[in-house]
């Protein structure tokens, strides 16, 4: 039965009715052989500007009484010049937008050097501060282990240190 409906499915034409169908049925389509490659087509390619012509045959003059036949000469020149000049301002348009991509590029990553550094900055800072107390705990601990009598002169000098310390963290923040 299996093998009727497979052959009754594929024998039913498929009816586009709309791209999406269209896109469904090429999907289908690529799905049905998944290991053979895919042909993807190149880019267009850029243009360029042909190189100026080493003569000009059809000089316009200036002289009144040109005949009719000059008109066509005269406008495909003039459609080649208009070409050239547009071609001319989509280049430097292109080539202003890639400058200021790239500005914006190196503006970007130097404002985020800036913020890396800041933060570095601040993170050491911390560190050493945290790295400070450490040090100033383990000093008293020390005092306090080694000497139960302590003089005043020396616990006032211990005092001004740990005060000293903690004025200069909030001067730095």
């Amino acid at each position: 039965m299996s093998d009727k409906e497979s052959k009754s499915d594929e024998k039913i034409p498929i009816v586009i009715k709309n791209a999406t169908d269209l896109q469904r049925l090429k999907l289908e389509k690529l799905m049905k052989n998944p290991h053979k490659p895919v042909v993807l087509p190149e880019p267009p390619r850029l243009k360029s500007l042909a190189p100026p012509p080493d003569f000009v045959r059809n000089v316009m003059g200036s002289s009144a009484g040109a005949g009719s036949g000059e008109f066509h000469v005269y406008r495909h020149l003039r459609r080649k010049e208009y070409a050239r000049q547009k071609f001319i301002q989509e280049k430097s348009e292109k080539e202003k937008l890639d400058e200021e991509y790239h500005m914006k590029i190196e503006e970007n990553r130097k404002l985020a050097e800036e913020k890396t550094a800041k933060k570095r900055a601040k993170r050491l800072k911390k560190k050493k501060n945290a790295k400070m107390k450490r040090k100033l705990s383990e000093c008293d601990k020390k005092e306090q282990a080694g000497s139960s009598q302590s003089d005043d002169n020396s616990s006032n000098e211990d005092e001004e240190k740990v005060e000293e310390n903690k004025n200069e963290t909030k001067d730095n923040h």
